[in-house]
């Protein structure tokens, strides 16, 4: 699997020649090798991409996300067959022990109320309420206090008229950063051989991401973390950047310092092991550095 994340901010073509991708833009042409992508986002409606270059993208394990006219990611790419999917995996997943299921859900629930607590500290926010909440998780989070805590954060983190409802530009990077997390975590859980329709909590007939809605959420915080940080009016070319290149933010997971990106692989890893049987212990600590990192742009065309 690559680890540039290249984006596409202007009218181009993308075409595939010798293990390379392609970009033809008013300004020249690109050439950047396909093992070395992550992650392609294309962040324009006037972007044209050929169909030898997707299917070379997916045999490589990368991902491909579309955004809409608002520029808004509406879409991504995940192949059919990863060379590890097999019915025997299939089978395991659809058969996860209930026990399991919940004590990985207790895990996250609370690891993310904790990041979120850690998030309002670092912003010298009142977190009683918030604590408070956390108190009271139990097994599975039956009361969901999840829901509960982020009626309480969001107003905390940035006023006290905040909501996730309107349409301001915060939610509207919000929301950005979140599709690139959940984009991330899909694309490990693909590769790991395992669908993303089938969830441990998520259960929306609707949703093909189920199980990348449960495991991304002790990584929310990252984009709080990073966004409540930036001063901006508008989801501008320079805060997408930002958001996609948080994937290359150094945080601390599970005792150690890591990248973003190589985190949500161990993670997702972990989990995966402990749904199927195969680790008897989960942990999932997230820390956060004591400055909000100044993301340089990966790949930008």
């Amino acid at each position: 699997m690559g680890w540039r994340s290249v984006i596409i901010t202007q009218h181009a073509k993308l075409s595939y020649s010798s293990h390379m991708m392609i970009v033809q833009t008013n300004d020249g042409i690109n050439q950047i090798p396909i093992d070395d992508i992550s992650i392609l986002l294309i962040s324009t409606t006037r972007a044209v991409i050929t169909t030898a270059l997707i299917s070379e993208l997916a045999q490589v394990g990368t991902k491909v996300i579309f955004t809409d006219g608002a520029n808004q990611p509406i879409c991504e790419t995940v192949g059919y067959y990863p060379n590890n999917r097999s019915v025997k995996l299939l089978q395991e997943q659809v058969n996860w022990d209930e026990q399991r299921k919940e004590v990985l859900w207790t895990k996250i629930v609370a690891s993310k109320m904790i990041n979120q607590v850690n998030v309002l500290t670092f912003y010298k926010k009142d977190t009683t309420e918030v604590n408070e909440e956390l108190a009271k998780l139990e097994v599975a989070d039956p009361s969901n206090r999840e829901a509960v805590v982020a009626r309480k954060y969001f107003p905390l983190l940035f006023n006290n008229d905040f909501s996730r409802r309107n349409g301001s530009a915060i939610n509207a990077a919000l929301d950005y950063g979140y599709s690139i997390l959940l984009s991330s975590i899909n694309q490990e859980i693909v590769s790991n051989g395992y669908l993303t329709y089938i969830g441990i909590h998520h259960r929306g007939e609707d949703n093909p991401f189920n199980l990348g809605s449960d495991l991304m959420e002790p990584f929310r915080p990252v984009v709080d973390f990073w966004i409540a940080s930036q001063k901006f009016d508008q989801l501008t070319p320079d805060v997408k950047y930002g958001l996609v290149q948080l994937l290359s933010m150094e945080i601390g997971f599970n005792g150690k310092s890591t990248l973003l990106k190589n985190a949500l692989t161990e993670h997702v890893r972990n989990c995966l092991k402990y749904l199927s049987g195969k680790s008897n212990k989960i942990q999932i600590e997230v820390g956060f550095r004591d400055e909000v990192p100044n993301n340089a742009i990966n790949d930008n065309v």
